[in-house]
């Protein structure tokens, strides 16, 4: 379902294509130093589709490239403005932000190991993140969970010096840990952490934007406005490669000027006419057809269908979700939390199982369940009910 959770818009669509084929036949690069009027136009719909004053794009060819730029963008930003020191990033264990050297020191997940390629980018440090159904501080509410997960990122801004740091970076919804949506209070609460200290607040939306959420972007469940934000996999739906970086005003505005201010940093596909004529093309498609509404309404619909499996699967210890990015931890013993050892396989026992029924999903310890945002409640019926059959066939294989 999906694909790697970018099929927003669905599979086959031949207006992305045509729009596609049409700006190949009229332009397909440019010359070094110029742009081009797709991707000028794009830029200003992000401007307008993007909250608050996000309105400045860098352009990539994915998701980890996004990242990278944002790394280097901040830490040149804190140069321009007089802050020199300021070199230091912030992530969050169980976290995952691309497969590229800058972008793998920022991610925290033990199913990505960093061993092969250490050592890594120095200067960042990982923090908790809120999952209260596994809250590192024993919280007894999500409240306090949220709460006390922002503490321990002032604590770190503290102990390394806030003259140090210069970002922190978080998943609005955290899509390794299985679709595990923060507590209301955590993101502006985090927001005024960053601000109190002078951090920017990086808000990874590669898998969240465009509308997975219910929200065209998922930091607006909240009413914040990140610094920058890193996008990919939705803005085409994974038609056409691309990516890019968006900033607040007041950062691009540091690098205006003569050439020694500029930011210096090339992608060769960055912006390309043509991936940014599919990405015009998928965002119409999105709104023309009120995807990012179907979204909130089949995500409620699909949330409700997963908590009904739950009642009747012993397996399936928590279920959560945001519009059509859902999840699930499925463990060995309810009380406990007890998980599967690895030696059970669980993984590719339901993922065998959901192919050989016909669906198209990875099971995992924290499965993500993700269907295009076109998805009809027929399909989530469908879904559901594979998924009920192959539970309850794995389910009594491990028992």
């Amino acid at each position: 379902m999906s694909g790697l959770w970018l099929k927003n818009v669905g599979y086959g669509r031949k207006e992305i294509a045509e729009a596609a084929y049409e700006q190949m036949l009229k332009l397909t690069y440019m010359p070094m130093g110029t742009t081009t009027e797709p991707t000028i136009r794009l830029a200003e719909k992000i401007a307008d589709i993007t909250p608050g004053d996000l309105s400045r794009s860098f352009f990539t060819s994915g998701g980890s490239e996004s990242i990278e730029t944002a790394i280097k963008l901040a830490r040149a930003y804190f140069k321009r403005v007089g802050e020199p020191g300021r070199i230091k990033f912030i992530s969050r264990k169980d976290s995952y932000h691309g497969a590229t050297a800058g972008a793998m020191a920022l991610g925290g997940n033990h199913l990505y190991p960093r061993a092969d390629y250490e050592p890594l980018m120095p200067g960042t440090f990982h923090v908790p993140q809120p999952n209260f159904y596994r809250c590192e501080f024993n919280s007894q509410t999500p409240e306090e969970c949220g709460e006390r997960n922002v503490k321990a990122i002032e604590d770190t801004i503290k102990f390394q010096g806030p003259e140090t740091v210069a970002a922190v970076f978080a998943e609005p919804v955290s899509s390794p840990m299985g679709a595990v949506v923060p507590p209301d209070n955590y993101w502006p609460m985090l927001r005024e952490v960053c601000d109190r200290y002078g951090v920017l607040l990086i808000a990874d939306e590669v898998i969240t934007g465009f509308g997975r959420t219910g929200k065209m972007f998922a930091c607006e469940h909240w009413g914040v406005t990140p610094d920058m934000m890193t996008v990919a996999k939705g803005i085409t739906s994974g038609y056409i490669p691309m990516g890019g970086t968006i900033t607040r005003k007041n950062i691009a505005d540091a690098f205006v000027g003569s050439s020694r201010v500029s930011f210096r940093h090339v992608i060769t596909f960055g912006g390309h006419p043509v991936a940014a004529a599919a990405a015009l093309r998928n965002i119409q498609i999105m709104e023309d057809e009120d995807l990012v509404g179907n979204s909130a309404r089949m995500g409620a619909y699909l949330l409700d269908g997963l908590k009904e499996l739950q009642e009747k699967h012993q397996m399936i210890g928590d279920v959560r979700g945001l519009g059509l990015m859902c999840g699930m931890e499925l463990v060995k013993d309810r009380e406990t939390k007890e998980t599967y050892p690895a030696s059970a396989d669980l993984g590719n026992r339901l993922t065998s199982g959901f192919q050989a029924n016909g669906l198209l999903l990875r099971g995992s310890d924290n499965m993500n369940v993700m269907p295009p945002l076109c998805v009809t409640s027929s399909e989530i019926d469908e879904i559901i009910s594979t998924m009920d059959k192959v539970f309850a066939e794995v389910g009594r294989d491990l028992a």
